[in-house]
């Protein structure tokens, strides 16, 4: 006898008023939480679909109320009553601090006296105070939510019974008070990480312990350690993740060819920089009989090699990319699978994920297949062979990378015409001896031959977004046997967004450039990129090159991975992602295995959970092009630290309310002119108008001036180059 199933639970009926106090309800009692209607719908056991329909109703009048606030599209969260808001802590080097917070619309300044010990980055919850009329908003933290960070590097001072961590950054604007038992054999002026163990109330300095002792300060190893220290950034990998990647096979079986699209007689090559290591994606082409030209995109297949809940991906999560210093990688993988078993390097078979495009002599794509295949690389190419290959119309495989550059101008036309951004800022890099010092500055510019590879990787992100995220039927080639179609409308997936600039920044950066006789067309979005794009082709080789960019880039929003998909403004596509670099980022090893799950027609993963891993990923992909600028502006100061009274002629690249940063136009490199050093007058800072004026002369420095300054001092610990004004 058949057993009788458990009746299925239909959830409660609401009304209007009734759905509102809950979503209400919901809201106040988790008011740092987002909800979206789905969650919504699950918490209050809601499964009739006129209800949910009400849900989004009730979400739309919750936020034209001001109850709720739109994180992202589709989801909410409440909107901060009676004077408390939760928000981000901006230490400035003076010791107080700016709260950054959505929620009160502008940011909130806290004294150093309110701050109750809270550091830079921490997540905190805010009292604000009442505001005085033409004042600013004001508030004092009451509780720390979560610390930004856990350790801290810096200098050790030995003094009789006890002993201090010297950080130096507004990061940690205290010393840490060490007691002699907890020094782990630090002496006095090494470089150190310590840790905070207490931080008692009423007392000025945390109580902490050092968990490392790095070195002697101003030793190239002892740096860079530092750097990677100062932003809790690993540099070598533990012993158990080097073990496990010496037992994972390089042998390629009969299961693999059997499964896979065989590329192994179609030209193929890589390009990537000369001194590059690890080669995650390779370019194929191959002529069809109809006319048309088969592209492949071949992406290193890292999940293959990888299981997802392996201790190595677990390791390369918590890495979220490698991390590029001046002298060095930190890879996200260990280097048995980044250099060897998924480095796709010439005359050796190598197992990739690839997108496959048919396109026609307007560089359309008519048809596109993706899947697991197999390949072989003919060549392995830097950039400057393959430009040198595109100028002068000779050398390996001419007729392949000639007929690939002509595409890729075809594609970069195109996408310029519907609204692309073309920032190509300049690469500072450095030439260093065998001991790390700095010998020489020179800079990477962006030229047809890295046009080739970007163009392509381009298409091949914006292609896989588009396959699971845009609503309609999907194409493949005629080989399906590699990758059943898939209904993939509205499932889960890694985006990289990038949003639209705030309209107010837009305005202010038009009207800075006027004063350098260019301007911005106001009109649409495709006009202010064109305008732009104009723009960027006028400063080229002009000395407010550098400072227009550059500002024109901090006017822009900031990239990021996330599963709500509003686009990437800056490249103009709806749909993008990163499918072309598992290597060397954890969001296109995601991708990958979210790709072949919906290919094989698996269901939505959980939303959730992979919103909660492209906010780390954004995370760690932000430590690390900051470790990255770092390690670089150690260089530039170690490099000008024997230049000391020598004077260069610079541009204003800043202007602040403690002084000026200058770039040095030979060189690149950046210093600051205290506002203490201008002796000849009391200078007031103008925030609006980027610029500082003298009280009694009306003297003015302004963003973008060209000036002569002289390198003052050169502090290696702090990375800070000082400089005088040169008064012609």
């Amino acid at each position: 006898m058949a057993r009788k199933g458990k009746k299925k639970k239909t959830g409660r009926p609401f009304h209007r008023e009734a759905l509102t106090s809950a979503m209400t309800g919901l809201f106040t009692n988790n008011p740092t939480q987002t909800f979206n209607y789905k969650q919504i719908a699950k918490r209050l056991e809601i499964t009739d679909t006129v209800t949910k329909r009400k849900i989004i109703e009730v979400l739309e009048f919750l936020k034209n109320r001001n109850d709720l606030m739109e994180i992202f599209p589709g989801k909410y969260k409440l909107r901060s009553r009676g004077g408390y808001i939760f928000g981000t802590v901006d230490m400035t080097q003076f010791g107080y601090a700016y709260i950054q917070s959505d929620e009160s619309g502008e940011d909130v300044f806290v004294s150093r006296n309110n701050l109750n010990q809270a550091l830079d980055g921490d997540y905190v919850k805010v009292y604000l105070f009442a505001r005085k009329k033409g004042k600013r908003l004001e508030g004092e933290v009451i509780e720390i939510i979560e610390r930004a960070k856990k350790t801290f590097v810096g200098i050790v001072e030995v003094s009789g019974n006890f002993a201090f961590l010297n950080s130096g950054t507004k990061q940690m604007p205290y010393d840490l008070y060490i007691p002699l038992d907890r020094l782990k054999g630090a002496k006095d002026g090494d470089k150190a990480i310590a840790v905070i163990t207490g931080w008692p109330k009423g007392t000025k300095n945390p109580a902490g312990e050092i968990i490392e002792v790095l070195g002697e300060p101003g030793q190239h190893e002892v740096e860079m350690h530092a750097i990677l220290a100062e932003f809790e950034l690993p540099w070598k990998f533990p012993e158990e993740v080097n073990h496990a990647a010496e037992l994972i096979s390089d042998r390629i079986t009969e299961h693999d060819y059997a499964k896979r699209r065989d590329f192994r007689d179609v030209p193929t090559f890589t390009i990537d920089p000369a001194d590059a290591k690890d080669f995650d994606d390779a370019l194929s082409i191959t002529h069809l009989e109809n006319g048309n030209s088969e592209v492949g995109v071949h992406i290193a297949d890292v999940s293959h090699y990888i299981g997802e809940k392996s201790i190595i991906d677990q390791e390369a999560y918590e890495r979220g990319t490698s991390i590029y210093l001046v002298d060095r990688v930190i890879p996200m993988l260990p280097e048995r699978l980044s250099n060897n078993i998924c480095s796709l390097k010439p005359q050796e078979e190598k197992l990739c994920y690839s997108a496959v495009f048919e396109m026609n002599n307007n560089a359309e794509v008519l048809n596109e297949w993706f899947g697991r295949t197999i390949i072989c690389s003919d060549r392995r190419f830097n950039y400057d062979e393959v430009q040198e290959i595109i100028e002068w119309k000779e050398g390996d495989m001419k007729d392949e990378i000639l007929e690939l550059h002509e595409i890729a101008q075809k594609l970069r036309a195109e996408r310029f015409r519907n609204g692309s951004f073309s920032f190509e800022r300049v690469e500072v890099k450095f030439e260093i001896d065998h001991e790390g010092y700095p010998l020489s500055v020179f800079w990477r510019e962006n030229k047809a031959s890295n046009q080739l590879i970007e163009e392509f990787m381009l298409l091949a992100n914006k292609k896989v977004a588009e396959l699971i995220g845009k609503p309609k039927k999907l194409k493949q080639l005629e080989d399906n046997d590699f990758a059943p179609p898939a209904k993939t409308i509205g499932k889960t997936f890694v985006y990289r967004i990038h949003d639209k600039p705030n309209q107010e920044k837009i305005e202010s950066f038009a009207w800075f450039i006027k004063r350098f006789g260019y301007s911005l067309n106001m009109g649409s979005k495709k006009k202010i990129a064109g305008s732009i794009n104009k723009l960027v082709e006028d400063v080229k080789g002009k000395s407010e090159q550098n400072i227009i960019e550059s500002l024109a880039i901090r006017t822009m929003a900031k990239a990021e991975y996330s599963t709500m998909n509003i686009g990437h403004y800056g490249l103009a596509f709806q749909y993008y992602t990163h499918f072309t670099s598992p290597i060397r980022r954890y969001p296109d090893l995601m991708v990958h295995r979210l790709l072949d799950h919906y290919l094989q027609n698996g269901d939505s993963k959980s939303q959730k959970k992979y919103e909660e891993r492209c906010k780390h990923s954004s995370e760690m992909e932000r430590k690390a092009m900051e470790a990255e600028w770092a390690s670089i502006k150690y260089k530039q100061v170690e490099f000008l630290a024997d230049k000391i009274g020598e004077i260069y002629d610079g541009v204003i690249s800043g202007v602040t309310e403690w002084g000026l940063y200058v770039e040095l136009v030979h060189c690149k490199c950046e210093g600051m002119i205290s506002l203490r050093d201008l002796f000849d007058d009391f200078y007031d800072y103008d925030e609006d108008n980027y610029c500082i004026t003298g009280k009694r002369t009306g003297r003015k420095f302004q963003l973008g001036d060209q000036i002569k300054v002289e390198i003052a001092r050169a502090n290696l610990a702090k990375r800070q180059l000082d400089l005088f004004f040169v008064d012609e």
